[in-house]
């Protein structure tokens, strides 16, 4: 929500602490908090009644915290709501892929209090959709919502909730194995540069076909972890999936690969970190798309594992 930081005369009252601002729909709540410091937020609605009873809501809380040094009552609905709507609804229009693990948690936590939430209720959880044959993988996801909606709350609104879904991770299955062959390899990169929207597809397909590093080890690599000078990348246990610490040694394909996107950062954004960004500098969050495309394109039907043993 936001703080009312402008000096715009109200457009119209309402009861005593909500008014609304010339130039929005919104009603604009004013109340004490717990420090007696004033407080002025958007109510983020049009509607008088909702508006006043989310007024009412926040003066409670604040109460409960002066009088009593109490943590108001949190619960899943509120939770979830709000993170969904400050980092998935403003950001993008249409479905979207998290909303679907985010009504499995409801079915389940709805109604729930969150301070009282705890780890024995989430695994709890997590049996219950492994009895339904769900998927490690996808718990995992489940979880994972709620474990980052916790830790948003935290950061973001200052709640002070333990955060009940941390360490409940799930162990997956590895998955089939399928080693790549040198040709269909080389196909690979070649219809990789086709794309011209996906420049950095070439150079990551090379890296990972001579390292036999995961997608997300190279998406979250650095230029601190990259020593061209020796041949070698410098992978701690955060980055990896078998949380081990390890070194790689780059041949010439793997060095190469590195050079390019080392000349597409000097063009575009000097001051990047990461091996694999956008034009300005982000950090890359997936290639799924344009790799997948890539994999048609070759022929190639399956990819488990890019890289052959003994490249």
């Amino acid at each position: 929500m936001q703080n009312d930081n402008d000096t715009q005369k109200p457009k119209r009252r309402g009861k005593t602490g909500l008014q609304q601002r010339k130039g929005s729909p919104y009603w604009w709540a004013s109340f004490i908090d717990a420090s007696g410091k004033r407080i002025r937020k958007s109510t983020e609605t049009a509607d008088r009644k909702e508006a006043e009873a989310l007024l009412a809501k926040w003066r409670l809380e604040e109460f409960e915290v002066r009088q009593w040094d109490r943590e108001p009552t949190r619960t899943f609905d509120e939770l979830m709501f709000q993170y969904l709507k400050e980092t998935i609804y403003r950001r993008r229009s249409g479905p979207h892929p998290v909303l679907v693990h985010a009504r499995r948690l409801y079915q389940s936590f709805t109604g729930k209090t969150m301070n009282d939430l705890s780890t024995q209720d989430v695994r709890a959880y997590i049996r219950k959709r492994r009895t339904e044959g769900v998927k490690a993988a996808t718990i995992n996801k489940e979880v994972g919502l709620l474990a980052s909606a916790i830790n948003y709350a935290r950061k973001e609104w200052g709640w002070e909730l333990h955060n009940s879904a941390a360490g409940c991770r799930e162990r997956e299955d590895e998955g089939r194995v399928r080693w790549i062959s040198r040709a269909e390899a080389a196909r690979l990169i070649q219809e990789a540069g086709r794309d011209p929207r996906a420049n950095h597809l070439p150079a990551f397909v090379r890296l990972a076909a001579n390292t036999g590093m995961r997608a997300g080890e190279m998406l979250g690599l650095e230029w601190s972890r990259v020593d061209l000078s020796r041949n070698l990348l410098f992978l701690e246990a955060e980055h990896t999936k078998t949380k081990k610490r390890r070194s790689i040694p780059l041949n010439q394909e793997a060095r190469a690969a590195l050079l390019d996107r080392a000349r597409f950062r000097a063009t575009h954004c000097p001051g990047s970190q990461w091996v694999f960004c956008t034009g300005d500098g982000e950090r890359m969050k997936s290639v799924k798309t344009a790799f997948r495309t890539a994999l048609k394109r070759s022929g190639i039907t399956t990819c488990g594992t890019l890289a052959r043993p003994g490249w």
